[in-house]
């Protein structure tokens, strides 16, 4: 066999030898083809119709071992892919992973398996097609969702975005790698906002500001109900001050309408994010919404840059968006309609445009949040 000495001798002993040969035989000559620099398009033929000869009459053991030599090279063709995939056993999944490169055929006939973890170790690759990017988001599989959330090289646009954000509200673990991902809309993750945690809640928050959004159905509710927002303030600092969260609970569930397991949550959430959302959507402004906020808030450590981020979501996040928000913990919302390009935020970061320059500090905000910190320290203590 030309350019491939070693394969004469090969051919001598498969037609001479039995089945122990036969294993030594398909790992060497594995081992030899993995070994060796780019064939050429004869040779790589030449080792495909004698590994397929090979295969077959080997032993279980060493066909895996051969398969996972075999599975190094960087030159396989669709017909040698297809022995790998066959005979690698356990290791498939790693290969799959792994491996340089592999045909859109190789990959459709892993698909067409219908086993789940090996489709999920084919969804983390860097080089799947379009083709098969639609077969694995109609496997509908958590496993592979969670893989395809954290393929970075998959654009999350399009029917993909949609699958995605859809998979996020029904299951937590993808809701967790979209929102560490820097290319995914994290407003989309609002329906799961109570999966995520604090730093997750904040961009889930911010990724709202300087932003239109849809009609919420909550809004005109909330409307009627802002002119006692002042009332409002007072009274849940006073119940939070005194610790009394169940009765927090309660009226949470009477002005928002939110279930009264969502509410608990809310008022038991130490980060403030929760209620931050609140607050805003009843048009509390930066000054009555910190008196709020420190006191509801952990003083197991210092919150002064937390607090510091809500005074700035207070004067960016706008009233609307957070009623929308709201709307989207109740389900009455389709947050797919945030991609709109009237629903984008009105600057995106690129490398192109300068991110803008940032607002001077409210001295009187600034010391609000020192004086409230403080007392909320001594309160705690």
């Amino acid at each position: 066999m030309i350019g491939f000495q070693p394969y004469e001798t090969f051919q001598l002993l498969i037609e001479t030898g039995g089945i122990d040969r036969t294993n030594t035989l398909l790992v060497a000559a594995c081992d030899a083809y993995a070994r060796r620099g780019k064939p050429t398009q004869a040779e790589m033929e030449q080792f495909a119709a004698l590994a397929q000869r090979l295969f077959p009459t080997a032993a279980p053991s060493a066909r895996a071992k051969a398969a996972a030599t075999l599975g190094r090279s960087e030159s396989l063709s669709p017909e040698l892919e297809t022995l790998v995939i066959t005979h690698l056993g356990d290791d498939l999944a790693d290969f799959l992973v792994s491996a340089p490169k592999l045909s859109e055929a190789t990959m459709l006939k892993v698909i067409s398996a219908n086993d789940v973890p090996t489709a999920a170790a084919l969804a983390r690759r860097g080089d799947l097609t379009n083709v098969v990017l639609a077969k694995l988001f109609q496997l509908n599989s958590r496993k592979v969702y969670r893989a395809l959330a954290t393929n970075t090289s998959i654009a999350p646009r399009g029917p993909y975005l949609s699958a995605l954000a859809r998979s996020a509200q029904m299951d937590h673990q993808v809701a967790w790698s979209l929102a560490a991902r820097d290319d995914f809309d994290c407003a989309l993750l609002a329906p799961a906002f109570f999966d995520l945690n604090e730093t997750d809640r904040i961009k889930v928050i911010k990724a709202f500001a300087q932003r239109n959004t849809p009609p919420a159905p909550i809004k005109k509710t909330l409307e009627q109900l802002s002119v006692a927002t002042a009332e409002l303030t007072r009274a849940l600092m006073k119940l939070f001050s005194e610790n009394r969260r169940p009765e927090v609970t309660k009226l949470l569930h009477q002005i928002t309408a939110l279930d009264e397991v969502r509410c608990g949550q809310i008022a038991h959430d130490s980060s403030g994010a929760a209620l931050f959302v609140v607050l805003r959507a009843f048009g509390c402004n930066g000054y009555d919404g910190l008196k709020v906020l420190i006191h509801a808030t952990s003083h197991d450590e210092d919150r002064s840059k937390s607090l510091a981020a809500f005074s700035s979501m207070f004067e960016t996040v706008s009233v609307d968006a957070t009623a929308y928000l709201m709307s989207a913990w109740r389900g009455e919302v389709n947050l797919l309609d945030l991609a709109k390009p009237e629903y984008r935020p009105f600057t995106e970061e690129s490398r192109r445009t300068p991110l803008p320059v940032s607002r001077e500090r409210n001295p009187v905000v600034d010391q609000a949040i020192e004086a409230l910190a403080r007392i909320g320290a001594k309160r705690a203590g």
